[in-house]
């Protein structure tokens, strides 16, 4: 009869055991931009919607679009290692004034196609995961692209060097620097921002990919495309490593397990959508994901190609190194040792 006030005792402490283990973990969650358009919208949130399932985790996600939290998305690093937030699907370049290191991912004329972008992905994945650990406590989950950034303007060009003289929207210093080579004057705008400033002619041309131009109306405000891809727009996924660590080995396996797959659902969606908005934007067919539109299709010149292929060790490299290795002193030893194989600059 002794026995049994301790073996309930036992049984009410399994029990509380048992549902405290199973009660979900809570997190929080930046996302891209809603301006940015189809990734954010139906990869993107879907999945963070559907996060346990996705996962198999016990894990409860609130997940906001970084457009309305009010939070600029330079910020989000910092953000990220404040507590503040437990998951960023971080933009890399916008970020790069924090980490110069993630610039190293996409560099002006390094990813110049798909195929090339994914080589470069895998081969610096680690060196930026353990930079953005020591630096930020953050963990790197995955890697995946907007899709090539093109040129738009409300003034007519026939090539890229027709940018000399014009203002252009940039998002980061290694664009501004590819700008500045060929004579255009490099103007730092927001994404969110950037149709009003082409309306408004703060900026003459910008770029960005044709997907996200088309969900934000920019040929609207423009009338030239020039599909002339300059850099491939990769973002990634970072989670604390204090949430990183709520988890056993097992879930974090699922939880990798879980972004490598909605990475790869973005690299082939990110594809697909560029050549559809390519067509989009001057009202030609298939267009099937975006509003069509009249703009005049400009396309690259010979010279254009070259001018971006040399723009890497030229321009590109000399200009993120100096900048990079005062943060980091072994950033661009590190990236001649990883991804200068990969592109031919050892």
């Amino acid at each position: 009869m002794k026995l049994r006030p301790l073996l309930a005792c036992l049984l009410a402490t399994v029990t509380f055991a048992s549902a405290h283990a199973s009660e979900a973990i809570k997190w929080k969650a930046i996302g891209q931009p809603l301006a940015t358009g189809l990734i954010q919208k139906n990869k993107e949130q879907v999945f963070f919607e559907h996060f346990s399932e996705r996962t198999g985790l016990p894990v409860e996600v609130d997940y906001k679009p970084i457009d309305t939290t009010g939070i600029k998305d330079t910020e989000q690093l910092r953000v990220l290692k404040s507590g503040l937030f437990d998951l960023v699907s971080i933009r890399v370049s916008q970020n790069s004034r924090d980490e110069p290191t993630l610039l190293g991912l996409d560099l002006v004329g390094l990813n110049p196609d798909y195929v090339t972008g994914r080589k470069v992905a895998a081969a610096y994945f680690d060196t930026l995961d353990r930079r953005l650990q020591q630096q930020f406590k953050v963990k790197l989950l995955g890697v995946w692209p907007f899709g090539p950034q093109i040129l738009f303007c409300k003034k007519p060009v026939t090539s890229f060097a027709d940018v000399k003289g014009l203002k252009v929207r940039v998002y980061d210093q290694n664009l501004a620097k590819f700008v500045e080579s060929v004579g255009g004057v490099p103007v730092p705008v927001s994404f969110a921002e950037t149709h009003q400033a082409l309306s408004l002619g703060v900026v003459d041309c910008a770029i960005t990919g044709p997907s996200s131009a088309n969900s934000a109306g920019w040929p609207e405000v423009t009338t030239h495309q020039l599909p002339l891809g300059v850099q491939m727009a990769l973002n990634g996924y970072g989670i604390s490593l204090k949430a990183w660590n709520q988890l056993d080995e097992a879930g974090q396996v699922k939880l990798q397990t879980a972004f490598k797959q909605l990475t790869e659902e973005i690299w082939t969606y990110s594809e697909e959508l560029f050549n559809d908005a390519l067509n989009c934007n001057v009202g030609a067919d298939p267009c099937t994901t975006g509003k069509k539109f009249h703009l005049v299709n400009v396309k690259p010149t010979e010279a254009d190609l070259a001018m971006v292929k040399k723009a890497v060790g030229a321009i590109s490299v000399p200009n993120w190194a100096a900048v990079c290795d005062q943060a980091n002193p072994t950033c661009s030893a590190d990236w001649k040792r990883t991804v200068g194989p990969v592109v031919g600059l050892e």
